[in-house]
């Protein structure tokens, strides 16, 4: 099995049962409210004009450019795992350190995958990947730049699964390049990753490729609706927006009283230094809070934002007290 935060029965194999807080995942802990299902939204087969309607809502609520076409899929997961059977096997580069399954997916499908640290090494590749903003680091690339790398390879992957948060920084309301995929994810921004909802955008043709490869019924009827309803409520989506921002900040001074030093991050999630990143997540699972740390790192460890009031206080009780800069 890859690498991966979520990993809460491990955690709990390991630390006991009892009232967890998984802040190990960027997943949104103030979830959008379900909204109630028809019988139809479970007992019938998905009809296309469903997935119509889900389509449209996420063309509005994330102003995309009528030259991009759009696919709903179970999940990001779903159209990462896809990609890689676009094109015939070659070299792929992936803007590094990022999230493993793009890397992963890609050496499935037999393509040579190179890590890399800067966008001009993902110059001249067969198939670009990145991350923007960047899963575990917020790092964020602008338009014009991606854009101009577009130019320079073959095919170009952005996956903008922490983007909600950051509008400004989607490439969707702009004329695409005929060789970038754009990536997005429902379920961390509005909370039900359980769905298993994502979208890719891109030309006809790969988005044509796509679903026939996706068959015929790729979203549930239970996302169809839901996540028709959610990404239409453009009022939840600003009020959001400005919560995360201010649970951020909150995140972040409770982190320095820690001893801990803010690295990057997203509206989402947050990455700290610590001296000890093993003993630092060991000391949390302690109190039952689980946090993400990185097999590439000694000294970083990634914390999703708690929701109500109850999760805040169980981190802040959870959060090591330094003492000359080391856990106690």
């Amino acid at each position: 099995m890859r690498d991966h935060g979520g990993n809460l029965d491990w955690a709990m194999a390991r630390w006991g049962a009892g009232d967890w807080l998984d802040l190990s995942t960027g997943i949104n802990r103030r979830p959008y409210p379900m909204p109630a299902l028809s019988g139809d939204d479970l007992r019938a087969l998905p009809t296309q004009a469903a997935q119509q309607a889900l389509v449209a809502a996420a063309r509005e609520a994330w102003t995309v450019a009528p030259d991009f076409a759009c696919l709903a899929l179970g999940g990001a997961q779903a159209a990462i795992q896809l990609v890689p059977r676009l094109a015939r096997a070659g070299r792929a580069c992936v803007l590094a350190p990022t999230y493993n399954e793009h890397a992963a997916c890609l050496r499935t499908e037999g393509w040579i995958v190179e890590d890399s640290r800067d966008l001009a090494a993902l110059e001249g590749a067969d198939l670009a990947v990145i991350v923007n903003p960047n899963n575990p680091d917020g790092r964020c690339t602008a338009q014009p730049a991606l854009h101009a790398l577009a130019s320079r390879v073959g095919l170009l992957v952005v996956d903008e699964s922490f983007a909600d948060p950051l509008p400004d920084l989607s490439l969707l309301p702009h004329h695409p390049p005929e060789n970038l995929l754009v990536l997005r994810s429902f379920g961390k921004f509005y909370g039900l990753a359980g769905l298993r909802l994502g979208f890719a955008f891109g030309p006809e043709r790969l988005i044509g490729r796509l679903a026939a490869m996706a068959g015929p019924w790729p979203v549930s009827g239970p996302a169809l609706a839901a996540g028709r309803v959610a990404l239409g409520d453009r009022v939840w989506a600003r009020m959001m927006r400005a919560q995360l921002a201010q649970d951020a900040a909150r995140a972040d001074t409770l982190a320095q009283a820690a001893g801990w030093d803010l690295v990057g991050g997203t509206p989402l999630f947050r990455l700290y230094h610590t001296p000890d990143a093993q003993a630092a997540q060991d000391h949390l699972a302690r109190h039952h809070v689980w946090g993400r740390i990185f097999p590439w790192s000694s000294t970083l460890i990634r914390l999703g934002l708690p929701g109500g009031e109850g999760e805040w206080a169980q981190l802040a009780g959870a959060l090591p007290r330094p003492s000359h800069g080391q856990v106690e």
